[in-house]
């Protein structure tokens, strides 16, 4: 045993022994451990993996003694987990491409707020309201990082994500997914909000010369030991991190560029302030030393952003054109010089400097002037084609259509170019043996591809064909091509169009469906049929897998026997419903009334199948031209035919639910409420769930605002809603008898599945159809959340049930997705309903997401008031509405706002008012609201506060609003009536300037 023992330890010390990886809260318990760790080799855990595990820690909620969750507690552990993440990101110089690199959104968005914090940016006050010239180095520059980030995030969103899809052992964590997602998207909005803001502050800094400095380990080390006498060393002028200040503008610079570009998409007037910008950043980073651990602009992005401005702009720079290839290229299309640019691609095609995708760009974009009417481009794209098929031979890639179309029917001059790119893209000297094998397979492949045999004999001649391709070769192409010359005139056929191909080869057929799949005229479609029909007999219809037809008509139309009449209507109604689908309405109805023309001779079934989709065209043709503003009511002829839709009884017609979707909601958006109610027969109704649905809203609608008896309609509709938002659940029985509750899923007793409910609704756009639908999940979320306190509010919410009877088949979770989405689409309508935006500020205040809710709370108020200048309607600010704004308030730690709003109520509530103007902990402006006091039973507690407190100053500002004559008690119920207005309005438009 004992030998056993020993060979086991002499092979475990001779197994590499990896150290453990360090846990967070050992560094919790020692913290001088953390800057031991982070100047290792190959710290694991990285500093951002640390920054990750310190901020979930801090960040976690805590649960009461009555088992209730509370906000994560303000104790020395979380402060502590806080100040080491700021630690590691100060290990890493606050490098913005390290962190961004690392962190998700919302990470980022903690670490730099608690870097602000620790900074003594002053909270409450807006970023842009700052004089970062006479703040403490280190505040300033925190304001800058934190700005410098959101304009940066708002600039990497814009970039498209490949959406990674989950897999199996994922699907337990997408609520904690979507969670992340949708608070991404909110902190993305603010900031987006507030880019302007972003953009100032970063304007400003570059009018500040001086050097700046950012806190390091050791300036947090001694906030940590006692922020009061570390503050004023560490706001010193030589604490911390010294970074110059022309490496904060080139930085600065990058940025603005980049935020600059993006919004030049919708502006193209503000990429000259981009090019301005980038130009400056260029000129920055010359003078600096880009080896710097600080340096941190991406210099391969400045280049292409520069690149890319100069082309924008039109901005041309002499020096560069000689050195910069994309800058020779650029300049020669700017000045027509086409010649020129053919020689930089055939000498590109030895050098392999400019990437092909660039080559066929510019290919293409001069086509589209072909195609426009330049003709005097044919001959230069032509040429274009021949120097890129080269380049693609060469590189080993597919020749492209283009080119291949080209050889169908190319002039001597053509073929003479192509040989003469091909001998000087080929080094003698320096080409390797793949290169010369690539250049003699693309000859080959030109000789067998040319038809007129006297061009296949001038390229055979050419002193390439001689010395590239083996003997073997060259006799079985010479031997191919005398048998060609004896057939020629045979086999050769005119080409009258462009749309004809040469016959009797091969390649024929997949010519003229390429063609087929390309082609939009009805007439060139039936003829290049007819000669496919004639080349092979197989279902033509299978051509293009994209190719799609509704599954209601499939068994019609193949049932058709004639093949030609079968192909036809096939691919006509495909590419009528694709060119619908992409609003290509003007070759939709083209395609389709080709159809119907064909139809109509032998079958009556297809003939009212193609009146529906041309009806069905002509409905959404009209909603589109709505959504984009023209609100022109539709002609009679229109209206009429989709009456004509909703009262069809034809026997075994096939009908397709879009159609009846669409038309109802045409009906419901043009208010024919009348018609939805009385006249659609019952047979239809019942076959068809969007027109009961449609049917349904409407007679809610027509009896809104009605007698109690017309609750019945509205208590159908609830009934059909609540069905489609109920799920079912799935029993399992044990061995034992007993039975669990194995899963949930969608009930399949609703009319619709939850998600095409949604879509119907998002067509609609009546302000009342919506307002009704609104109102009724309104009450269905107060129902199934079951929370007095926090209820949402609508109009007409008193029209439908106060209960149900079955609460747990409602799935609770897709009500909220349904009510969120529901009032977003609605406001993305008509941001200026007012209860359309009190009902979104009670979603965000029973969500607890107490800014946004001010946000709408304000902006309801400002809708109604024509921005505070006139006085809010009661109906609108109740004291319901107003206590939930001062909750906000309290929760954000606006206590004075809290105190000013609690005036506005019917009957001031003194006892909240005092209780938060006793609290110091404050991130508004305190003092600098007391102007919009106007009761003085508030306006003396404060000055007796203050007093108490030893606040001079703060006193003093008390004391002069208390001492305003307006306010004096004596004057006139009028005069005081007229104070408090003022002071409201006042009020009123400065928070919305601190929350909008």
């Amino acid at each position: 045993m004992s030998a056993e023992v020993a060979d086991r330890e002499a092979l475990s010390c001779s197994r590499p022994c990896t150290p453990p990886q360090a846990s967070w809260f050992e560094f919790l318990l020692d913290p001088s451990l953390l800057e031991q760790h982070l100047q290792g080799p190959h710290p694991d855990p990285s500093p951002v993996q640390l920054i990750v595990q310190f901020l979930e820690q801090a960040s976690k909620p805590s649960v009461n003694e009555q088992n209730q969750v509370q906000p994560p507690a303000d104790n020395r552990r979380n402060r502590t987990l806080k100040l080491m993440a700021l630690k590691a990101a100060a290990h890493l110089t606050w490098d913005l491409k390290e962190l961004e690199k690392g962190l998700t959104i919302p990470v980022l968005n903690m670490l730099l707020n608690e870097l602000l914090c620790v900074s003594r940016v002053p909270p409450g006050v807006k970023h842009v309201d700052l004089d970062l010239s006479t703040l403490p180095p280190t505040t300033a520059m925190a304001v800058l990082v934190y700005n410098r980030w959101a304009i940066r995030t708002i600039v990497l969103s814009s970039f498209p994500e490949k959406q990674t899809k989950p897999g199996p052992h994922q699907l337990n964590m997408m609520s904690l997914v979507q969670q992340e997602k949708e608070l991404t998207e909110n902190i993305l909005s603010v900031l987006r909000e507030q880019a302007t803001d972003s953009i100032t502050v970063l304007e400003g800094a570059l009018n500040i010369k001086k050097d700046f400095y950012i806190h390091t380990l050791r300036t947090l080390d001694l906030l940590a030991a006692d922020p009061s006498t570390a503050n004023g060393e560490t706001e010193s002028s030589t604490a911390g991190l010294r970074i110059s200040a022309d490496h904060l503008h080139c930085q600065v610079h990058y940025d603005l560029g980049g935020i600059y570009f993006q919004q030049g998409c919708s502006d193209p007037s503000v990429y000259e302030k981009a090019r301005e910008h980038f130009r400056m950043a260029r000129e920055l980073l010359t003078k600096l030393d880009s080896s710097a651990s600080l340096c941190c602009v991406d210099e391969q992005r400045l280049a292409g952003y520069w690149s890319a401005c100069k082309t924008l702009t039109g901005a041309s720079d002499p020096s560069e054109s000689q050195h910069s290839p994309y800058g020779q290229i650029s300049c020669f299309m700017r000045n027509h010089d086409y010649g020129a640019l053919i020689e930089a691609f055939i000498r590109d095609n030895v050098t392999f400097i400019l990437p092909n995708s660039f080559r066929h760009s510019i290919q293409l974009e001069l086509l589209h002037k072909l195609q426009q009417g330049d003709r005097a481009l044919e001959e230069v794209c032509h040429k274009l084609c021949v120097c890129n098929a080269v380049r693609d031979a060469l590189e080993g890639g597919v020749l492209s259509v283009s080119f291949h179309q080209l050889l169908l029917k190319p002039s001597k001059n053509t073929i003479s170019f192509l040989l003469e790119v091909c001998a000087r893209s080929m080094d003698k000297e320096h080409s390797s043996e793949t290169c010369k094998r690539k250049m003699a397979l693309f000859i080959k492949t030109v000789c067998n591809r040319l038809e007129d045999v006297s061009l296949a004999f001038m390229v055979s001649s050419h002193k390439l064909f001689m010395e590239l391709l083996q003997d073997e070769e060259k006799k079985i192409l010479m031997e191919q091509m005398r048998k060609s010359s004896a057939t020629v005139n045979l086999s050769a056929k005119p080409l009258p169009s462009f749309y004809d191909i040469p016959a009797s080869a091969s390649v024929n057929i997949s010519q003229l469906e390429q063609q087929l799949i390309l082609s939009l005229d009805p007439r060139h479609i039936r003829q290049i049929l007819i000669e496919l029909q004639g080349m092979a007999e197989r279902p033509f219809w299978r051509v293009n897998s994209k190719w799609e037809v509704p599954v209601d008509y499939v068994n019609v139309i193949l049932a058709i026997k004639d093949n030609l009449t079968r192909d036809l209507v096939y691919i006509l109604m495909a590419k009528g419903l694709h060119c619908i689908s992409i609003k290509d309405f003007a070759h939709a109805r083209q395609l389709f009334t080709a159809c119907l023309e064909l139809v109509t001779e032998f079958s009556p079934k297809l003939r009212q199948v193609m009146l529906n989709e041309l009806l069905l065209m002509e409905v959404r043709g009209h909603e589109a031209g709505a959504a984009e503003g023209n609100m022109e009511r539709p002609p009679p002829d229109l209206v009429s035919r989709v009456r004509g839709y909703l009262e069809i009884r034809i026997h075994d017609l096939p009908l397709r639910q879009i159609v009846g979707e669409e038309c109802v909601v045409f009906m419901l958006n043009w208010r024919e409420n009348e018609y939805l109610t009385l006249q659609v027969p019952q047979s239809l109704v019942n076959s068809n769930p969007y027109i009961k649905l449609g049917q349904l809203i409407a007679s809610t609608c027509k009896e809104l605002p009605g007698p109690k008896e017309s609750r019945r309609t509205a208590k159908e509709l609830w009934e059909v809603v609540v069905q489609i938002c109920s799920v079912s659940s799935q029993h399992k029985r044990s061995s034992d008898g007993r039975v669990s509750l194995l899963k949930q899923r969608e009930s399949s007793l609703g009319i619709l599945p939850r998600s095409k409910f949604m879509t119907f609704m998002k067509k609609l756009r009546e302000p009342l159809v919506l307002t009704t639908l609104i109102s009724l999940f309104v009450r269905l979320h107060n129902i199934v959340r079951d929370d007095i306190v926090n209820e949402v509010t609508a109009e007409h919410i008193s029209i439908w049930p106060s209960s149900l009877a079955n609460l747990q088949s409602v799935d609770v979770e897709a009500v909220v997705i349904t009510l969120k989405e529901l009032v977003n689409y609605a406001l993305s309508l008509n941001p200026n309903n007012q209860s359309w935006l009190c009902t979104q500020a009670d979603i965000y205040f029973v969500s607890s997401q107490y800014s946004a809710a001010m946000h709408y709370y304000l902006q309801a108020g400002t809708v109604c008031s024509d921005y505070f200048t006139k006085p809010v309607p009661p109906d609108v600010y109740t004291d319901q509405v107003l206590k939930r704004m001062i909750k906000c308030c309290s929760l954000l730690n606006c206590h004075t706002q809290v105190a000013v709003l609690c005036q506005f109520l019917r009957e001031v509530d003194y006892m909240t008012a005092f209780k938060a103007l006793q609290e110091q902990n404050s991130h508004d402006s305190m003092d600098s609201f007391y102007g919009y006091i106007w009761d003085v039973t508030i306006l003396e507690y404060l000055t007796y506060i203050h007093h108490k407190r030893g606040e001079g100053d703060k006193r003093q500002v008390a004391i002069k609003a208390i001492g305003q004559t307006e306010l004096n008690s004596s004057n006139p119920e009028e005069v005081l009536q007229l104070a408090a207005q003022k002071r409201k309005k006042k009020f009123l438009q400065a928070l919305a300037k601190l929350y909008f």
